[in-house]
C-alpha cells in the first residue's frame, strides 16, 4: 500500500489455493519460486480477497489498484466471476506499464525488471513473485507519482 506521498505504508502477502489447476507446473514453480506445499496450505480466493479488502480498507477509503500490465486486473475479475463474487472493486485499476511507456516516450513497453533498472533502482526480491513485483512497482510508482493518469 502506497500513501499519497509515494511511501509504502503497509504490505499484504498471501497465497491463494487454486481450484481450477491445483497442482503447480514445474514452469510456475521455477518462475515464482513458490512451492506446492505453500499453495496446498493457502486459503481459497474468496477468503483471501475478503482479508485483502479489510487490510486495504477498500470500501472505506479511496483506493486504486495498480499493476504492470492488464493481466492482473483480468485475472482478478475472472476469479471473482469464477467464485460468484462482486468484481467492481477490482476494476478500479491502472496499467502502469502502458502509462510508463507513454511517460518515457518509448515505442515498446518494458518489462518491470528492465524498467526498475532503467530508473536506477535495484530490483529486489524474486522476479515474478507477486510481493516482490509489487514492491518494485512501488518504486516506479513513487518516482512518477504526479504523472500517472487515474
Amino acid at each position: 500500500m502506497v500513501n499519497r506521498y509515494g511511501e509504502v505504508s503497509s504490505t499484504f502477502n498471501r497465497f491463494v489455493k487454486p481450484i481450477v489447476n491445483p497442482t503447480l507446473s514445474p514452469f510456475c514453480k521455477e518462475l515464482t519460486s513458490i512451492e506446492q506445499e505453500q499453495i496446498n496450505r493457502a486459503d481459497l480466493f474468496p477468503d483471501v480477497v475478503e482479508d485483502f479488502q479489510d487490510w486495504g480498507e477498500i470500501f472505506d477509503e479511496e483506493y486504486l489498484l495498480c499493476s504492470w500490465g492488464n493481466f492482473d486486473k483480468k485475472m482478478l475479475v475472472h476469479d471473482c466471476e469464477l467464485h460468484d463474487m462482486e468484481s467492481d472493486w477490482a476494476i478500479r485499476h491502472i496499467n502502469l506499464k502502458q502509462q510508463y511507456k507513454e511517460i518515457k516516450r518509448i515505442h515498446r513497453p518494458k518489462g518491470l525488471k528492465a524498467a526498475v533498472k532503467q530508473e536506477g533502482f535495484e530490483f529486489t526480491g524474486t522476479h515474478h513473485r507477486a510481493i516482490s513485483d509489487a514492491e518494485n512497482l512501488a518504486k516506479i510508482f513513487a518516482k512518477y507519482l504526479d504523472m500517472w493518469q487515474f
